[in-house]
């Protein structure tokens, strides 16, 4: 009887988590293990409901100093909810293997504090399911620090090239979009 009535909380929590999942959009499905430390990063629960900037990067890319310029950017909108997701990729043939080495170009070199995940191919075949879907709803990134803005809902509403800075009023324009979009 003890049993059964320690299953009966633990099912509860797993429907709960179920349904949780099913509601998430499809752009935040799954997680992603984290460049600093062992933990994932679970897409749906850290990024549900807010508006989000997800950027593929390179550490030894000359666009780089972006880094600086993107957390500006995250600063000055995290009060207002807007979350940013880094993604090191070597799709580009300009990220270490060591990820070590791309937390301290992030974290050391650029003062990140937005969420990093370790390297992950981010086009073609092999390319994660965030970066399949962030595709399928504008494009593949044609380089490193190809730059997406999602609404509350999981919608792209932006995608901006390599050459376009943090500091851009079109790529600010659609920030202030997504954090305005009702969830």
């Amino acid at each position: 009887m003890r049993a059964h009535w320690l299953t009966v909380p633990v099912l509860a929590l797993l429907a709960g988590a179920s349904s949780w999942a099913a509601d998430c959009p499809a752009l935040l499905q799954g997680s992603l293990p984290e460049l600093r430390g062992k933990g994932q990063v679970d897409l749906c629960q850290r990024f549900a409901g807010k508006p989000l900037v997800v950027v593929n990067t390179a550490s030894y890319c000359g666009f780089a100093p972006q880094f600086e310029g993107l957390e500006a950017t995250y600063k000055e909108y995290h009060e207002q909810d807007l979350e940013m997701l880094g993604v090191p990729s070597n799709d580009f043939k300009q990220e270490d293997a060591d990820s070590e080495k791309t937390a301290k170009v992030c974290y050391a070199n650029y003062g990140v504090t937005f969420t990093m995940t370790k390297t992950q191919a981010v086009r073609g075949a092999d390319a994660i399911p965030l970066f399949a879907e962030l595709a399928s709803q504008s494009s593949a990134p044609k380089w490193n620090f190809y730059k997406y803005v999602v609404d509350r809902k999981g919608k792209v509403i932006g995608n901006f090239s390599s050459l376009t800075k943090p500091d851009d009023p079109a790529f600010r324009a659609a920030i202030e979009k997504a954090i305005a979009s009702q969830p």
